[in-house]
């Protein structure tokens, strides 16, 4: 039910995003005309396409891709008429009178301004704008299609996407009854209603071409992310604590500081993971009088991968105070569930405390977790009291240690915080200049591919691209592209993005069977030089040995917009997501 309520606020905050501007219009242009006969229709077809829509694309498969593309095409050419028919009907019927005809009367029996709106006019209306609404994916939408992504089409992600889009429909609703109301007055003090409706077709047209040229998933999903992605951040952080009931700490000894730490509830068991790395399985009864600190990644996950340092440092450095870190490694990709890339990825951030297998998620289910990284801090008693979610907040993370630990009896004085030596991929991002957000190559979570012939879901095809705006990206050469990852079938292959931020990272692996993958790299069609990754040499060159993330670019200098390009010499190599840093 929590986030029920959650996915209903995340669709009604997108009223605030700029990724809402593109369909505004279609919404606006039913401002001022009966609200259960004429918005109530198109904000419910609406809803129900997006949700539709999504639903399939968990599912995935080249039928729903295909259809998603062609339903989208026809949205365009009938919002398109729907335009043509509010600015100028008498033109509109030049063109063709019965494509027209349909347009007037979707537009209200354009030219009979008397004329009732019809529910039936207005729901396709609805279906049409639900095909082509491409919501920002932030916090809260990213948690839903994270867990359909886990989970895969079910009834419980069909119904996080209708409270989605049932939130957005209430927030539009209401500024339809408000702009109803602005419509209205200025048709009264200004009586020119012709005009407002020639102004409102002008918008609608204005919108298909937004639409058209992809503009709403490019430059407004970035500047949208700013906007609202600390609303979001702080809907799901309060509404996660608020659910946890605060129950009195027992069994503190008299003699140790109580903390402050409110009491979230009780820690779950660590029971289901498939193997432990490390450590022999640990349990709750073993743990008791300890400290825990349950640190959820996944081997591939940038955000987690800047998080280990620090986790790593204090499980250095309090484990002699009766601090027990424990990583729960939860996949999200399929080649995260082999257990020897797990072993291996933990070798090589130099993990020495335990890890639980967490492939089938049951501990993940059970802590309720919704994210990648999250630390929950458990006392002595075995009670969760603290909880993060994300990158930062280190110095209140290692305080509610310390505070916990002297709880527990310990007598270690606060002292200052680590400062662990982070490089590579595992260094800090750079905030401040980083305009890019991560972004998926498998068709299942793709969006802003700018390769000139459309993406095909699970079957070979030959890509080409020219040159893609700020934060698209496309393929070039033979790719059979799946729901995860797209697979390069002959030599020479690329890969291209325009990206702004200091590092750029790419999650690759070697061809089926485990065969490395040489590549060169090259930024506005020059070898890196200084601004080569961990991954890469000055001359752009690497090799693809195991499936992770590979750190392609590092910017040396000033920090700006660069158009990267990857080519790989052979065959087989899979490609699965870009972050940044």
């Amino acid at each position: 039910m929590t986030f029920l309520v959650i996915a209903y606020l995340g669709g009604a905050l997108t009223i605030l995003s700029p990724c809402i501007l593109p369909i505004l219009p279609f919404v606006f242009a039913r401002a001022g005309q009966p609200f259960l006969r004429s918005a109530l229709p198109l904000l419910a077809g609406m809803a129900a396409t997006f949700c539709a829509v999504a639903t399939l694309a968990a599912v995935g498969g080249s039928w729903a891709i295909s259809a998603n593309e062609y339903g989208r095409l026809a949205a365009l050419a009938l919002l398109a008429v729907f335009g043509v028919g509010l600015v100028s009907p008498r033109a509109a019927s030049i063109i063709t009178r019965p494509v027209v005809e349909l347009g007037n009367r979707l537009a209200n029996a354009a030219g009979k301004p008397g004329a009732m709106p019809t529910v039936a006019g207005s729901l396709l209306l609805g279906i049409a704008t639900g095909l082509l609404w491409a919501p920002c994916a932030g916090p809260i939408l990213g948690l839903v299609l994270t867990g359909a992504a886990l989970k895969g089409a079910n009834l419980e992600t069909s119904l996080l996407l209708a409270a989605y889009a049932a939130g957005a429909a209430t927030s539009l609703a209401v500024a339809i009854l408000v702009g109803g109301r602005v419509f209205a007055a200025m048709k009264r003090s200004l009586g020119f209603s012709e005009r407002i409706r020639q102004a409102l077709g002008a918008a609608v047209l204005s919108g298909v071409v937004v639409i058209a040229l992809g503009l709403d998933t490019g430059f407004l999903s970035q500047i949208s992310y700013a906007s609202t992605a600390s609303f979001e951040q702080q809907v799901l952080d309060g509404l996660h604590t608020a659910k946890a009931p605060e129950v009195a700490a027992a069994g503190v000894s008299a003699a140790a500081a109580r903390s402050e730490l409110p009491v979230e509830g009780k820690a779950p068991s660590l029971d289901g993971a498939v193997e432990w790395l490390n450590s022999p399985p640990l349990t709750r009864e073993q743990l008791r009088g300890k400290v825990v600190l349950i640190d959820f990644w996944t081997y591939s996950c940038i955000n987690c991968i800047r998080t280990i340092p620090y986790v790593r440092a204090w499980a250095d450095k309090y484990r002699d105070q009766g601090l027990v870190v424990i990583g729960v490694h939860a996949p999200e990709f399929a080649f995260e569930k082999k257990i020897d890339n797990v072993r291996q990825a933990v070798t090589g951030f130099k993990i020495d405390y335990p890890v639980a297998i967490d492939n089938d998620y049951r501990i993940w289910r059970a802590f309720d977790n919704s994210y990648w990284p999250a630390h929950y801090l458990i006392d002595a008693n075995g009670q969760i009291r603290y909880h993060h979610f994300g990158e930062g907040n280190y110095r209140q993370t290692e305080e509610a240690i310390q505070d916990l630990l002297r709880e527990a009896g310990s007598s270690a004085s606060a002292s200052a915080p680590v400062a662990p030596e982070a490089t590579g991929a595992e260094a800090g991002a750079d905030i401040g200049h980083m305009l890019s957000g991560e972004t998926y190559i498998g068709y299942r979570q793709a969006r802003s591919f700018a390769s000139n012939e459309p993406m095909r879901a699970d079957a070979p095809r030959d890509y080409s691209v020219t040159t893609p705006s700020l934060n698209e990206w496309g393929l070039s050469g033979a790719w059979t592209v799946g729901a995860e990852a797209a697979t390069l079938d002959a030599a020479e292959g690329g890969i291209t993005y325009r990206f702004n931020a200091r590092d750029l990272h790419l999650v690759l692996g070697p061809d089926a069977a485990g065969k490395p993958v040489r590549f060169q790299v090259t930024i506005d069609g020059h070898p890196p030089g200084a601004d080569h990754g961990a991954d890469t040499d000055a001359e752009g060159n690497g090799v693809v040995t195991s499936t992770r993330l590979y750190q392609l670019v590092r910017q040396s200098g000033a920090v700006e917009a660069r158009t990267f390009t990857i080519r790989f010499l052979e065959p087989g190599v899979q490609a699965y997501a870009f972050t940044f840093g």
